[in-house]
């Protein structure tokens, strides 16, 4: 048996505008009907995996364990990050938390991780399964593995690995070789000796700690410090903020697996794909007659070779060859296909401009639903709040702005002060400025509200709250 260990983190800005910084690909289902977060842990059934520890952003906590919640897999911890350090912290932390209650000492071996991103696709999971059986008793040994992907193509998107000898189901690591240019990728396919860097692992917990203390000991003391401190919080496991901030950074190729005597390498042929812009979406997903893949309301003319895209409305195409279009309810992003590694540079300017629309939906996910933005002006704004069965928004005030509500769909128990009551469909009531308040589901269906605000102050920090059920810190809604 083995630990998984998924890594959530990530904000995926390549696939803007439909990634968010709040909402990055790994939770969206770009595929099929699951999300890329729900396919890694679908893959390890029949495997005979223990339950994951999952490493998570804070922001993402709830969104990430609905997710779960919906497959019924219940993690062994989940971890919130309180910052981004790469990945070498981020498998420590996962590495002591699979060791928690695992008696210490020379003859306890402690179990095997298999590390896994949770925003990558494969298409073949059997082969992937395989590979797996392969390295367990690598890793078993004592050995770091990797697993370097079988190169299809001469990419130049993706880091390499040189394999060397052989040593049991792989081969030692001869060297990792950064993105190479056409040429040096066209020569890596050629040889043969080269694979992808996947950025998946499998090792003993202990025995990566020994390696991360050896070649960075004092990223590996900070990190122990820093899990010694966690604090539990509902169902997560919240990292000591004060001393994991001051953790290096840096990814586990660079801080150990380059340095390490013990690295190997299992070759995977699985169908893989990092999803790691719209170009390799496109690759990765089924393409129709004309090279196309098409989703939502599309209708397209003389096109060819594209990724046409459509959440809200009609999205319409006319000789268009080797496009990128994607629409949301807020944005829409039109770009050739060799072009959509730029995106990256999109989006750091919107966030430079100060605009929500880098980190934001139009439509915002919390642990009780969602609300939608449906329009706004000068004093006023009005939302679709959606509040799931039994889900209960916090007990709070606004100081500078009053709320009407009206139930489109399904019954609210509302709290308007010292009253409780309820609300069926087409019925309204209003929540004065300074007065405590909150929204409830009783009942098995969604529930919908449309709500009009209206003040001096609109925004989404115009809150103080009395209760809430999720644990919430700050102005989450």
């Amino acid at each position: 048996m083995f630990t998984p260990v998924i890594l959530t983190g990530g904000a995926g800005t390549r696939l803007w505008p439909l990634s968010r910084e709040l909402y990055p690909k790994q939770l969206l289902a770009l595929t099929g009907a699951h999300t890329l977060l729900q396919q890694t842990v679908l893959r390890l059934e029949g495997l005979g995996a223990a339950a994951p520890v999952i490493v998570c952003n804070e922001a993402h906590r709830f969104l990430v364990a609905e997710q779960l919640r919906e497959l019924q897999v219940a993690p062994r911890a989940t971890l919130l990050e309180p910052c981004g350090r790469n990945t070498a912290p981020a498998i420590a932390l996962a590495a002591h938390a699979a060791l928690k209650g695992v008696a210490a000492g020379a003859k306890a071996a402690g179990p095997v991780l298999l590390v896994l991103p949770a925003d990558h696709l494969i298409r073949d999971t059997p082969a992937f399964q395989q590979a797996v059986h392969a390295a367990v008793g690598t890793a078993q040994a004592g050995q770091l593995v990797t697993f370097g992907v079988v190169a299809s193509r001469a990419e130049t998107g993706y880091g390499y690995i040189q394999r060397g000898a052989a040593s049991g189901e792989g081969f030692r690591i001869a060297r990792f070789v950064e993105k190479p240019n056409q040429e040096r990728a066209q020569e890596f396919l050629q040889s043969g000796d080269y694979y992808w860097n996947s950025g998946m692992f499998m090792f003993r917990a202990r025995r990566y700690l020994e390696e991360l203390e050896s070649f960075a000991p004092e990223m590996a003391r900070i990190c122990a410090a820093a899990f010694r401190g966690a604090k539990a919080d509902l169902d997560f496991t919240r990292i000591d903020a004060a001393t994991f901030e001051a953790c290096p950074a840096d990814s586990i190729d660079y801080a150990v697996m380059e340095k390490t005597a013990d690295a190997v390498v299992v070759p995977l042929k699985a169908g893989w794909s990092d999803v790691g812009s719209w170009a390799a979406l496109h690759e990765a997903s089924e393409a129709d007659a004309h090279g196309n893949v098409v989703h939502g309301d599309v209708l397209s003319e003389d096109t060819h070779g594209s990724y046409l895209y459509s959440q809200s409305r009609l999205l319409a195409a006319v000789g268009l060859k080797d496009h990128v279009v994607i629409e949301t309810k807020d944005a829409v992003l039109v770009a050739p296909k060799d072009r959509v590694q730029d995106v990256k540079q999109l989006v750091e300017r919107l966030k430079e401009l100060g605009r929500s629309e880098y980190s934001l939906h139009r439509e915002v996910f919390r642990p009780w639903g969602s609300y939608d933005s449906l329009e706004n002006g000068p004093r006023f704004q009005v939302k679709r709040i959606k509040v799931k069965p039994g889900a209960t928004l916090s007990l709070q005030l606004h100081h500078h702005h009053a709320e009407h509500w009206v139930v489109v769909a399904g019954t609210a128990r509302i709290t308007r002060g010292e009253e409780v009551f309820l609300l069926e469909e087409n019925q309204s009531t209003y929540i004065a400025v300074g007065t405590k308040h909150r929204i409830e589901n009783p009942g098995t269906v969604p529930l919908e509200i449309i709500e009009v605000q209206s003040g001096s102050y609109l925004g989404e920090d115009d809150i103080v709250r009395f209760e809430d059920r999720y644990g919430r810190q700050g102005t989450e809604g």
